[in-house]
C-alpha cells in the first residue's frame, strides 16, 4: 500500500484536481441557462472542491508518513550496525584485557620455571564424543608442538597432554580423559600414585587417583601434582585436590576421586610446554674415558727445496 501511494499519490491528486475542473468549466458554461440549473451546479461544485482539497491533505499527510516511516526504518538500521560494531570493539577489548592478564599471570610461572618453553594457543573447537574430553587448539608441529607435550593453564595447572599433532592445529586430550595415564604425586609426602582415567568420574569431570606406592595414604583435599616421570610432562605441575575417598575389591584397594584444578569448562586459551630443559642422556652414568697411549707422534716438517 505504501508504495502505491508512494508511486502514484501524485496522479490521483491531479485526477482529483481535473474533475474538479471539468465541474467548475461545465458551471461556467451553463452560467447564461436557468437559474435552477447553476444553482445546482454550484451546489455539487462546492463538496466536490472541498472533497477534493481534503483527499489532497490526506494523500500528502499519508505520503509524508511514508516517508518519514521508511527514514526512520533506515535509521534504525544504520543505528543498530553501529551498535553491533560497538559491542564488537567492546568485546574484542575485553578478550584483549583477558589475554593480556593471562600472559602477566604466564609470566610469574615463567619466571619460577626459567627453562620452560612454551607456546600460547586458542582452543578452537571441542570433540562432542562421550567416550572422550579432548579439543582442538591452534598450534601444530610447525610451531613445534608434539605428541605428549603437556598442556597448563597461566597459572600452571596441568590441562591434559598432546595427543594428535597436525600440521597447524593438534589434539588436546584432558586430564579427565578416559585414556589418561600420568605419574603423580600425593600430598605433602609426595607419595607416587597415577592419574587415570575412569568413563564416569569424566562424564562428572574427574580423574581416578590410584596404584599408590605400598604403605601410603590418601587424605581429603590432598594436593595432586605431576611426578614429571617420562620425558615429555616436567614435575611439579599442579593437576588438582581429592574430593572423595573410595575402596573397592572388598576395601582392599583405595583411591581417590580428584577435581581438576583447572576449570576446564571456561577454557578459551592455554600454553604448551615444548621443552623443559629435560635431558635424555641426564641419568647416563659417564663411561671411562679411553686410556692413554702416549705423546702423539711429531708431525714431520715440510720438505723444502734445496
Amino acid at each position: 500500500m505504501k508504495e502505491y501511494l508512494k508511486k502514484n499519490g501524485i496522479r490521483l491528486g491531479i485526477i482529483l484536481l481535473v474533475v474538479v475542473a471539468v465541474a467548475a468549466v461545465g458551471a461556467q458554461a451553463l452560467s447564461g441557462s436557468a437559474g435552477f440549473l447553476t444553482n445546482a451546479v454550484m451546489a455539487v461544485r462546492e463538496p466536490i472542491s472541498k472533497a477534493a482539497t481534503a483527499a489532497s491533505d490526506l494523500l500528502e499527510g499519508i505520503y509524508g508518513y511514508v516517508f518519514e516511516y521508511e527514514q526512520l526504518q533506515a535509521d534504525n538500521e544504520a543505528l543498530r550496525i553501529r551498535v553491533a560494531e560497538a559491542e564488537e570493539a567492546a568485546r574484542a577489548g575485553s578478550e584483549a584485557v583477558e589475554e593480556n592478564e593471562r600472559y602477566e599471570t604466564l609470566l610469574g610461572f615463567a619466571d619460577d620455571n626459567p627453562d620452560y618453553v612454551m607456546e600460547q594457543a586458542r582452543i578452537v573447537a571441542w570433540n562432542t564424543s562421550n567416550y572422550s574430553n579432548s579439543f582442538t587448539i591452534s598450534k601444530g608441529s610447525v610451531n613445534g608442538i608434539e605428541a605428549g607435550d603437556a598442556v597448563i593453564t597461566e597459572y600452571g595447572a596441568l590441562v591434559g597432554t598432546v595427543t594428535e599433532v597436525g600440521t597447524s592445529s593438534s589434539t588436546v586430550s584432558t586430564i579427565v580423559d578416559v585414556n589418561t595415564s600420568i605419574g603423580a604425586l600425593v600430598g605433602t609426602e609426595g607419595s607416587a600414585a597415577m592419574l587415570v582415567g575412569d568413563y564416569d568420574l569424566m562424564q562428572q569431570g574427574q580423574a581416578r587417583i590410584t596404584w599408590l606406592s605400598e604403605g601410603a595414604q590418601l587424605f581429603m583435599d590432598d594436593e595432586i601434582l605431576t611426578s614429571g616421570s617420562g620425558d615429555r610432562i616436567p614435575s611439579g605441575l599442579v593437576i588438582g585436590t581429592i574430593t572423595s575417598i573410595q575402596t573397592e575389591n572388598g576395601g582392599q584397594h583405595e583411591y581417590g576421586t580428584i577435581t581438576p584444578t583447572a576449570d576446564l569448562g571456561s577454557l578459551v586459551q592455554v600454553f604448551i610446554i615444548t621443552d623443559f630443559g629435560y635431558d635424555l642422556e641426564q641419568d647416563v652414568q659417564p663411561t671411562e674415558p679411553p686410556a692413554e697411549t702416549g705423546a702423539p707422534e711429531e708431525s714431520a716438517a715440510p720438505v723444502t727445496g734445496g
